[in-house]
Order: C-alpha cells, then structure tokens, then sequence
C-alpha cells in the first residue's frame, strides 16, 4: 500500500509542476484565460451597416516598437496565431440607440449587415459598440465591451478605392516564402515600411481631383488575403505611415478548402462593395504576384462604366508575367477601362492625375515621399530584406501617353 501512496504523491507532485508550467507559459505568452470581442473596420450606407468583429481569448500583446528584437516580434506573432476563437458565442451590437444580437461562427467571427434604426446624417466613421453577452460556459474579460467602426462615405465622393495590401500598399514579399515569412514574423508594424510613395499616393486619391482637405473623403477599402489575426498589425502600420484609414476585409486562414479560395474571397468581397454602392466608381490598386489582374479586369467586364483604372504593381517582372498582363490590359481597355502596370508608384500617380482624379500640385508630394521612403533623401531606412525590382510600365490608354506617366 505504501508503495501505492508514494506513487499516488509522485504523480500528484508531476502533475502540479505540469499546471504549474502550463501557467507559466500561459504568461509568458500573456493569456490571460478569459474571452473577450474586438471589433474591426466595417462599411456602412444610411440605412444599414456591416458589422465585424470576432470573440477571442484575451491575450496581452506588447504595443510594436520601432526598437523591439526579433525575438520580441516573434513572440508577438505567435500570440496572435495562438488566440483561441470561442465558437457561437452571443454578441450585441448597439448603434444609434438600439441594439441587436450577434452570433459568432465557428471560428468567432462576427460578420453581419444590420438593419439601422434611423438613417445615419453624419457621414465618416461610426462606433458599433460590441459587447460579450453570452459564452457558454467561458470565463469573460471584465471589460466586455469593444468598438467596431463602420464607414459611411460620403455623397460628394468621386469614387471609392478598393487596394490589395501585401505588396501592394506593405513590403511583403509574398512570392517568396522564406521572405515573406521573415518579414511577417521578425518585424512589426513599426519596422515595415509601404512601397516608396505609397502613402502620399493613397493621401491624394482620398483628397480627389477637388484635393479636398478636411472631413470625409474618398472612401478607400483595404481587400486582402491576409489572415484576421494581423488586423491590429495592418492597423497599426496604416496609422504609423499616415495611409488613410479603410474598411478591412480580410480572410479566415482556417485549414479547410477556403484557406485556397483567395480568389473567390477577394472577387465576393469587392463585389459586395461595388453592389453596395451602386453610384460610386472605383479605381482597384493591386500586384502582380497573385490574381488581382485577372480579378479586378473580371470585375470590369461585369460592372461595366464603373472602374475607371487599374494600378497594378509589378513584383514579379518576369516576361511572361507582363506579357499576361498586357493581355488583360488589352481587354480592359476594349471593356471602356484602363489598365496601368508598373513596379512605380509615380507611374500611377501621373497617370491618375493626367485624368484629374488626384491633383497635379500632389505629385511633387508624392515624389518626395517615394525618395524618403527608398532612402535616398536620409529621412527614411528601407526595410530589411526587399529587394528593388525594375520591369517596364505597360500603359493601355487611349487618353494618356505612354511618356507621360514615366
């Protein structure tokens, strides 16, 4: 029996140093082991608005910092990869005085348009607050509660934008894997950096060709495939290199068939923004590392007179690549469209400031920008890692010279 006893009290001992490791980890990691909702960037027209969030474990992420090791971003991207969703857990959205209730998937996203209670008079952004009413049997933060926000565009709108991110708007390297995965893993939204000029670019198209300051401008939605769990990063990386705030759209990278869907994703998500804005033209800013040539001119030929360009990035100038591209650009500009492909941010911006769609007074802006961002004028330091590429810009438009955009 004696023997049995010591057993037993070894065993307890092993498994009290198990929890107690468990805990550890569970702290270092920063679980905190409660649930809470967060709320990310939606849409909205007067009468209804498109609400989206999801139901997490509470987990403490240190705020990037330009100084922080690798080792520091690491961990910070594991903590986010690690989150545990909490399925089918019931949220309330209240906007405007009223409020309705919202059930999580499977993998807690919240995604739903409702129905608003008054029409919205004030155009920009909106709060949706969000609150965690009901998670079986999970322990809940004590602060419950988080904001979503919803944008309303305004009437006095030119267009809309609708742009990839990753190598598109933030160095990412996509068509290299080992690249990228550094990149997305070692650094943070301090240490990344937007292609040269980016920034301004998107400032101007928020602007117009009126170069509108102040208040509510062209609405820009940000459409990628990357994972929801990068929501704050790309967030953050928006705010710290002054690119105007947007509508996010990003996927569920679950293990399933959809984590091979991105084309459908991105083709139903820009759909339902062209839809939900019947009047608004758009101008589609991509790359040429993925699908988004052959989406976005798939989206010219069946919402015809609503896109008045597209900028695609070149980051994979290998000559089969353009020669596709210049292909599609054919056809988008048999479809009453224009196509422009260049590794340049300038290349689009003349092009778009030679229709009158951002101002020419922006373009001296947007150089100096693009020389600071390469690190060429001192202000700047080039991220780590991406190399410059160089291919030729292909033009396909009869209203714009071919010179007049290099």
């Amino acid at each position: 029996m004696s023997s049995w006893r010591e057993l037993n009290a070894i065993a307890s001992e092993l498994a009290g140093g198990a929890r107690r490791a468990v805990r550890a980890m569970e702290r270092a990691l920063g679980r905190t082991g409660v649930y809470r909702v967060v709320g990310y960037r939606g849409y909205a027209t007067r009468d209804r608005a498109l609400v989206l969030g999801r139901v997490l474990q509470h987990t403490r992420i240190a705020t990037a910092e330009a100084s922080h090791a690798p080792w520091r971003n690491l961990l910070a991207a594991w903590q986010r990869i690690d989150a545990d969703p909490l399925p089918f857990a019931t949220v309330r959205a209240r906007i405007l005085g009223a409020h309705v209730d919202l059930t999580a998937d499977d993998e807690g996203f919240l995604r739903s348009w409702i129905e608003l209670p008054s029409p919205l008079s004030i155009v920009g952004w909106h709060d949706v607050e969000l609150e965690l009413v009901r998670a079986a049997d999970a322990p809940v933060s004590e602060v419950p509660r988080a904001p979503a926000r919803v944008l309303l565009p305004p009437s006095s709108a030119e267009f809309g934008v609708v742009s990839d991110m990753d190598d598109t708007v933030l160095q990412s390297e996509i068509t290299s894997f080992l690249r990228a995965a550094r990149l997305m893993l070692l650094e943070n939204a301090r240490t990344r950096l937007p292609f040269p000029g980016v920034a301004a670019f998107y400032r101007a198209l928020e602007r117009g060709g009126r170069d509108a300051v102040g208040g509510a401008g062209n609405p820009i939605f940000y459409v990628s495939s990357s994972p929801w769990n990068v929501h704050d990063v790309i967030s953050d990386f928006l705010d710290a290199q002054q690119i105007p705030a947007g509508p996010m759209l990003l996927r569920d990278w679950d293990m399933g068939r959809s984590l091979l869907r991105s084309h459908a994703f991105k083709l139903e998500e820009i759909r339902e923004i062209l839809t939900t804005y019947p009047s608004l033209p758009f101008i589609l800013v991509g790359d040429s590392g993925q699908r988004d040539p052959e989406i976005y001119s798939a989206l010219v030929r069946e919402f015809p007179g609503r896109i008045r360009a597209i900028y695609i990035r070149n980051v994979s100038p290998h000559p089969e690549r353009s020669a596709a591209i210049r292909a599609l650009a054919e056809d988008v500009a048999a479809a009453g469209s224009s196509l422009v492909l260049a590794d340049d941010t300038l290349a689009a911006a003349r092009h778009a400031a030679a229709h009158g769609w951002i101002a020419e007074s922006a373009l001296g802006e947007i150089g100096a920008e693009k020389r600071a961002d390469e690190g060429t004028s001192g202000e700047k330091v080039e991220t780590p890692g991406v190399e410059t590429k160089q291919a030729p810009t292909v033009v396909i438009d009869d209203d714009v010279e071919h010179g007049d955009v290099e």
